[in-house]
């Protein structure tokens, strides 16, 4: 078992890791929106995520929006998960499922052709 990297959440750091770039964005938001290069991209290295936020007018609130989801999937990269612990399954549960397969292959088995021989033929005629 490998020990995952963890990643800082402080935002100086974030700051001096990330590579921030800004476009102009789409959308509603009148022409200060698509004159001006408000929309902002952050790009991680380390984590190699890349945020994109353009929801407000404002180039610094669009910043200061993908700082945020950038230290939010941080946290969520950094939380350490549960490790399964194995367990039985019960006897009842076996039988069950031994119980539905069964059941299963007999369904399949009245789909089978049913070959009817000339032999066979003659047989049921004899009888009846």
């Amino acid at each position: 078992m490998s020990a995952k990297k963890k990643f800082s959440t402080d935002l100086e750091i974030l700051k001096q890791e990330v590579v921030v770039t800004f476009y102009k964005s789409r959308g509603p938001g009148g022409q200060r929106k698509n004159k001006r290069e408000t929309a902002v991209r952050i790009y991680h290295p380390p984590s190699g995520i890349t945020l994109i936020a353009t929801e407000h007018r404002s180039q610094a609130k669009n910043k200061e929006l993908a700082f945020e989801r950038l230290q939010k999937k941080l946290k969520d990269l950094n939380k350490v998960k549960k490790q399964r612990k194995a367990t039985k399954i019960p006897r009842y549960v076996k039988e069950k499922i031994l119980k539905e397969k069964k059941k299963q292959s007999e369904r399949k088995k009245l789909r089978a052709k049913v070959n009817i021989t000339t032999e066979d033929a003659e047989k049921s005629e004899s009888t009846s």
